[in-house]
């Protein structure tokens, strides 16, 4: 094995042992057992992230960049603003059904609690994950809706407004407070979002 494979193969190990460490015990979790879990030492943290807050933040990285990479797969070229959206909505309610559906909640009510409790963190988190988010303010800028093009500045609005719909409505199915919400019903509310002209067209200051 290759120096560069091996290096990737210990950066593997470490996050799948973080995402279970850091989901359990937020900001009390331990590199010691994260390297231990990983059969590695404290040392190959500092070596490949610099930190444990380099691994956390690298963890918030590695487990969204799949949802956004495959949200560009089901989403075709061609597809109005409106129809984009749905797309995007009933992808999102889908993701609500996988079987890691509970651990992923699990991490996202952890990093909520770590953020608050050390604002270094906090706002390493913050920028890792607008720039992930840049992916879906290029999926929606561009698209045509009701005879005019959604500029860039629109998609990054429509993307906040979405982010924060999608994410109540999901820790409600999978906590079970959201009965009968299926499908359709992400897909009408971010549509009914969406169509909101008001919202997204505003120019900030």
């Amino acid at each position: 094995m290759s120096r560069a494979e091996t290096k990737e193969r210990n950066r593997r190990a470490l996050l799948d042992a973080a995402f279970h460490v850091v989901s359990r015990d937020g900001h009390r979790a331990r590199l010691e057992e994260i390297a231990e879990r990983a059969g590695l030492t404290t040392g190959a943290v500092y070596s490949l992230f610099g930190s444990k807050n380099g691994l956390v933040v690298a963890l918030v990285a590695d487990y969204l960049r799949p949802h956004y990479d495959e949200i560009e797969q089901v989403v075709p070229a061609g597809l109005d603003l409106l129809e984009t959206v749905d797309a995007f909505a009933r992808y999102y309610r889908r993701s609500c059904d996988d079987p890691d559906a509970r651990s992923r909640l699990s991490l996202q009510i952890t990093m909520l609690g770590m953020a608050l409790h050390d604002p270094d963190l906090g706002a390493r988190l913050a920028t890792s994950v607008r720039s992930q988010e840049n992916h879906l303010i290029a999926l929606f800028a561009g698209r045509s809706h009701n005879g005019d093009v959604m500029t860039p500045h629109q998609a990054q609005r429509l993307t906040t407004a979405l982010r924060a719909l999608f994410v109540g409505l999901s820790q409600g199915v999978t906590l079970g407070l959201a009965h009968g919400v299926d499908e359709q019903y992400f897909a009408a509310a971010a549509r009914a979002l969406a169509s909101d002209m008001s919202l997204i067209d505003h120019v900030g200051t």
